[in-house]
């Protein structure tokens, strides 16, 4: 009798993986994004779209304007006494922070040399900022760091300078805790030194060189280091700004960034410069 030749019945199919459809889903949530995203039109009119949205907010702006305008009142002081100046002479609010901002840096720097970089580094940001998306609609997800960016220097760096100056700073720009009594007497003996004087540095061309190590490390070590990082981790970002771009971006948020660092020396541990040269401080 002839063996049977057939072969052994093979083990059933294993189910399907349970990534399977949520793997479909996602495919398919895909391409209904972008069907939706080409269905939407390219350009729009500014009339009447965006105008009659601007005539709008103009209208609310000045209604809520003018009736906070009726029912505050808001008297002018007396007329200026040359012979009779407050105690603190304080700036408008619109330029406390610059006012504020003279306690922390060298006149030369907070009066000329970082206002002129804030406005620089907003007329230079049209030709940095080389992503796309969010062009015509607001968006977080998608410009995360230029969002949080504008948002730390706008309302931390600058809003809160002008709060400090205008609720904090009593007579002698002073700070002022709230509650406390502002003494038009009160004196404080301050004991600000320059930081290498701190770290132990006695002598005229030690403190020099160890300012502007720190100085000169700040503003052009920590771009050259933040460019190595994005060139190793985030290639994408470093080859789609390019060199240029990616430098004049490190050096401008470094130099944003020296501004906390600088009040916190200040407040903390009563550091005065980092760096003196001869023809200004840092």
């Amino acid at each position: 009798m002839a063996e049977s030749t057939a072969p052994p019945a093979s083990a059933p199919a294993a189910p399907a993986a349970p990534a399977a459809p949520a793997a479909a889903a996602g495919a398919a949530a895909k391409v209904a994004k972008k069907v939706k995203e080409l269905d939407l039109p390219n350009r729009i009119h500014t009339w009447p779209y965006l105008v009659r949205l601007e005539f709008l907010a103009a209208l609310i702006v000045m209604t809520v304007t003018t009736v906070w305008s009726i029912t505050i009142d808001a008297p002018l002081e007396e007329s200026a006494n040359p012979n009779r100046t407050p105690n603190p002479s304080k700036a408008p609010w619109y330029f406390l922070g610059l006012q504020e901002m003279l306690v922390y840096f060298d006149p030369w720097m907070a009066g000329v040399v970082l206002p002129s970089l804030i406005i620089i580094g907003l007329m230079v940001v049209p030709y940095i900022d080389v992503n796309p998306r969010g062009n015509g609609y607001y968006t977080f997800r998608e410009r995360k760091f230029a969002v949080s960016t504008y948002l730390f220097g706008f309302l931390v760096l600058w809003i809160l300078l002008i709060i400090l100056g205008t609720f904090f700073r009593g007579p002698g720009w002073y700070l002022f805790f709230p509650g406390q009594y502002w003494d038009q007497h009160k004196t404080v003996a301050l004991t600000n030194v320059d930081l290498p004087y701190q770290l132990g540095f006695r002598r005229e061309w030690p403190m020099f060189f160890c300012g502007g190590f720190f100085v000169l490390g700040w503003y052009m070590g920590l771009p050259i280091i933040s460019a190595g990082i994005f060139k190793r981790w985030k290639p994408a970002i470093f080859e789609k700004l390019g060199v240029v771009r990616f430098a004049i971006v490190a050096n401008l948020f470094w130099i944003m960034m020296s501004l906390p660092v600088k009040v916190a020396l200040r407040l903390a541990f009563n550091t005065k410069y980092i760096w003196t040269t001869k023809y200004i401080n840092f």
